[in-house]
């Protein structure tokens, strides 16, 4: 793979001027330079450049590099530049030999002697050739060798020499005077080198890349690296391995070799920067050097130091790693045990030093060890913040280790509670390994009254109906052997209503309660237990016969008054359901979408899952069976099927009736595939499941399991003393199972016992009317059949109203009236092809009208086909009005013929020059005799 080139971008005017310097020595004029730059700055590549150049001269090259491990070795730099091939041999001999005869525990005046000696053995070789001396990190030799370059550099003024030594920013305290007498020497140079700048980093990429190309990494380089060439290459190399896996990206993006880089930039600077840099990576950023120096335990003066290196070579930026990638290298380099020490330490100084209780919280997660009490509260606080930031996952890690440090009691219990309710909105699943511990911390009486009622319906909603119960009941008799808390009794009945609304059978083994609202039944003093037990009120309210309309104003009271949370979660949406069921479609689609914007944002897919099943319901209700079918796999898709526990039932009734009234009988059979929780048909959400499978049933030519499933949700219903049609129109649905079995006895009984009982729900009666007038004499058929579509003309269910228009224009066709039974049919055909049913339209498609008529003005092109479809839009009423208007009927004759007021007649009629594109009455004959209604009254 091609890499960076090693140019010395930036640094020409550098290398121009040891070129200049060796054309000085090679006259005769001895020169020094020393070049000084951060860690990867170009040091060495300048001196092996530079190197290049000397021996392309002509000139003896002798090259020696200082090494931090032999910095304690006597002459150990001195050795290694006689070592180098080039030294004529008989001079390395000698030189060795004065070396070796020289011993460690010599007296500055013998090391002196030594060094002359051999100062004169180089200097007898610069006769004929100029002699080069380079030595790369001179700051790591050993001071004897320091001592023997300073010597040569005073006697080589008026020599044919050059020395070229490179050396750290950052200077220990024993190479202070070593560095000042060298700079004393006046032909000493110093020069500094400095990472690239955002043009040089461009001219570098330039060398192996297209200057466009070039142009556009550089910024983003730039700002990663710093400039540092070391990093750069790295960073360069990252983006060209992306590259060949086909994946080029718009931008650089550090990788493996980036962070093998940064580890490199460390090693090779000063060790107290490896820790340093270690201690950042733990803290996060190096705000306060007090606070790295007490983690280190280094002085402040070393850390101020250590920061501006890291600075210097471009790893730091505004006191913090420039790039996450390099913060994670150099933390997963820290061996794990002096990592977690380092992050336990850290958390505890952080505690001391009044930071937050995330910032404190993030070092003792990351500590990975047994938490100490002290730690509790901060972990508790720092999960609620971490809340307020959408990070759950770290919430939820803050409150195991909470958890796992408390001792066991009812604060310990509280926080399980609190973490199932955190874990609830990854997904109910993930609260599953939890609930065990709440069971048994409500057996013992643990349970705080605040915790009490979402407990319970988190383990009534995983299928754990009994031990619900079980805890309900074990809370209320501690509660009556205790002080009688009023909270804890209130919390109590709470959780018995809840469990009562959603599980009828639980009702004869939970402590009585009150059917009424909270407000009259003494309100639980928490919020999150009078949230539950008004919503199962409200729910109570609208399965309870003549008490819908308290049922709505309820629903809407809870809606105000609870702001979506964990605790509120489910009351919120049973809230929305018991609006369902009343028929206020428009006011649960309002707060639903309201409630869905709220948490559109957020990372809560469980609130936002059981929101779109709502939302799937108020659909599929509304007929648009589209919407329907895509809502409920949305909320599918959110969280795992084993996480919606007894609520898959009615996900699974809305999906597998809108597939079904699509057409979709695959998709809709599949869907009856799924396991379904033992507990499910217990509750409530069972009897909608029951109804869904039997209309697939239905749909698909199964009547006699459709039946069963119909008598089988009004069994339950009656076993549970609810017969409520709201929750499920049983008889409805056996009746229509009776009509396909071809029984029109049973079917119609079916019908008129239902209406007997009074249906409140208009939806419900028009398709009762509907089933009634299939049962009836063809010349009592259509005036049921127009009751039934004026019903449904002023509701919700497309679909029904669909079924309604289609029945009415065939009973028309049967009376011989075409004209009128074909207005119906098509604006029958159109309703159910908006809703998405398809089987609907295929049953009204003109191929199966009488003698074809519909077929054949279905394909008349031009105006006429213009006014029918214009016609189509009109209401029944509406068609009875606009035709007595065009024969000349004055409004108040028409409120006489129909039995209204004038001013219903005037309503009527500025809707029908709307809907007919017409501006006045003397237009509506013409209009209308288009579509061949002006013969029809």
């Amino acid at each position: 793979m091609n890499s960076l080139p090693a140019n010395l971008f930036e640094c020409e005017n550098h290398l121009s001027a040891l070129r200049d310097m060796l054309r000085g020595a090679t006259q005769g004029r001895g020169r020094l330079a020393l070049v000084s730059g951060a860690v990867a700055s170009g040091k060495t590549t300048l001196l092996n450049t530079f190197a290049e150049h000397a021996i392309d001269q002509g000139a003896l090259l002798l090259e020696a590099a200082g090494s931090r491990a032999e910095s304690d070795l006597p002459f150990g730099i001195l050795r290694k530049i006689f070592d180098n091939a080039a030294m004529p041999a008989d001079v390395r001999s000698e030189a060795i030999a004065l070396l070796d005869g020289n011993a460690p525990e010599s007296t500055a005046a013998g090391r002196m002697h030594v060094m002359s000696q051999i100062t004169s053995v180089l200097l007898r070789m610069v006769d004929d050739r100029t002699l080069v001396v380079l030595v790369d990190d001179v700051h790591c030799g050993d001071g004897q060798s320091l001592e023997f370059l300073l010597h040569l550099a005073r006697r080589v003024r008026q020599a044919k020499v050059l020395i070229v030594l490179t050396e750290s920013p950052r200077l220990r305290q024993e190479q202070f005077t070593f560095h000042a007498e060298l700079l004393r020497q006046p032909n000493c140079v110093r020069m500094r080198l400095h990472m690239l700048t955002e043009a040089g980093v461009a001219e570098a990429l330039s060398g192996s890349l297209s200057a466009t190309v070039a142009a556009r990494l550089a910024p983003e380089c730039h700002r990663v690296s710093g400039g540092n060439p070391l990093l750069l290459r790295a960073l360069l190399e990252d983006w060209r391995t992306v590259g060949e896996h086909g994946e080029a990206q718009q931008r650089p993006v550090p990788g493996e070799a980036f962070a093998h880089a940064v580890l490199g930039c460390l090693h090779r600077g000063e060790p107290e920067a490896l820790r340093i840099a270690r201690g950042i990576a733990v803290l996060g950023d190096a705000r306060s050097p007090r606070l790295l120096g007490q983690l280190l335990d280094l002085s402040v003066n070393t850390v101020h130091q250590g920061i501006q290196d890291l600075h210097q070579c471009g790893l730091l930026e505004h006191n913090a790693f420039r790039d996450e990638v390099a913060r994670t290298a150099v933390l997963d380099a820290i061996p794990a045990t002096a990592r977690s020490t380092l992050h336990a330490r850290a958390a505890r100084l952080l505690h001391t030093d009044g930071a937050s209780a995330l910032d404190v919280a993030r070092q003792l997660v990351s500590a990975r060890q047994d938490a100490e009490a002290w730690t509790v509260p901060v972990l508790r606080e720092a999960a609620e913040f971490a809340l307020v930031e959408e990070e759950l996952e770290f919430a939820l890690r803050c409150l195991e280790y909470a958890h796992h440090a408390c001792e066991p009691g009812p604060e310990r219990t509280a926080l399980k509670a609190r973490l199932v309710g955190v874990a609830w909105r990854i997904g109910p699943a993930a609260a599953e390994s939890h609930l065990p511990e709440l069971i048994e911390g409500a057996r013992k009486g643990r349970l705080a009254p605040r915790d009490v009622a979402p407990t319970t319906s988190y383990l009534a909603w995983s299928g754990r109906l009994d031990a619900a119960a079980d805890a309900v009941c074990a809370l209320a008799r501690s509660a009556r052997a205790g002080d009688d808390d009023p909270a804890m009794t209130a919390a109590v009945s709470a959780s018995a209503q809840w469990l009562t609304m959603l599980s009828p059978p639980l009702r004869d083994r939970l402590p009585t309660v009150g059917t009424g609202s909270p407000a009259a039944t003494g309100a639980p003093r928490d919020m999150a237990g009078l949230a539950y037990a008004h919503a199962a009120a409200t729910m109570s309210a609208a399965l309870t016969e003549g008490q819908v309309d308290r049922a709505v104003i309820e629903a809407e009271r809870v809606l105000q008054r609870y702001h979506l949370s964990d605790s509120t979660l489910q009351p919120l949406v049973v809230a929305l359901l018991a609006l369902v069921l009343a028929g206020r479609l428009d006011l649960a689609l309002s707060w639903c979408e309201r409630l869905l914007g709220e948490c559109s944002a957020r990372r809560v897919p469980t609130w936002q899952a059981l929101l779109s099943a709502v939302r799937a319901e108020i659909a599929l209700r509304q007929g648009d069976l589209q919407v329907a079918a895509h809502q409920a796999r949305t909320a599918m898709s959110r969280i795992s099927v084993q996480g919606w526990g007894v609520g898959l039932g009615l996900l699974l009734s809305t999906l597998i009736q809108a597939e079904t009234g699509m057409g979709h009988y695959d998709e809709a059979m599949a869907l009856l595939e799924q396991p379904l929780p033992d507990e499910l048909f217990q509750t409530l959400p069972g009897l909608f499941y029951l109804r869904a499978r039997g209309r697939c049933h239905l749909a698909t030519g199964r009547y006699h399991a459709a039946l069963g499933d119909f008598t089988a949700a009004g069994e339950l219903m009656d076993t549970w003393r609810m017969d409520m049609p709201l929750l499920s129109p049983w008889r409805l649905d056996a009746a229509e199972t009776w009509l396909a079995l071809g029984d029109p006895g049973r079917a119609r009984a079916l019908a008129e016992e239902q209406l007997r009982r009074g249906p409140d729900d208009a939806r419900l009666r028009g398709a009762l009317l509907v089933v009634l007038a299939r049962t009836d004499e063809l010349k009592r058929r259509v005036p049921r059949l127009k009751e039934a579509v004026e019903i449904l003309e002023g509701g919700d269910d497309r679909v029904q109203l669909a079924i309604a228009l289609g029945e009415l224009g065939r009973a028309y066709r049967s009376l011989g009236d075409f004209n009128r039974g074909r207005v119906f049919v098509r604006k029958a055909w159109h309703v159910a092809k908006t809703c998405g049913a398809d089987p609907l339209c295929r049953e009204l498609m003109p191929r199966h009208a009488d003698s074809g008529e519909f077929a054949a003005a279905a394909a008349q092109p031009g105006q006429g086909s213009e006014a029918q479809r214009d016609v189509e839009a009109l209401t029944e009423a509406e068609v009875r009005i606009a035709v007595l208007a065009a024969h000349g009927n004055t409004n108040r004759e028409i409120a006489s013929k129909l039995y209204v007021t004038v001013s219903t007649v005037e309503q009527h009629l500025t809707r029908i020059y709307r809907k007919l594109n017409v501006k006045r009455r003397r237009d509506l004959p013409a209009k209308l005799s288009d579509s061949s209604l002006t013969g029809t009254v």
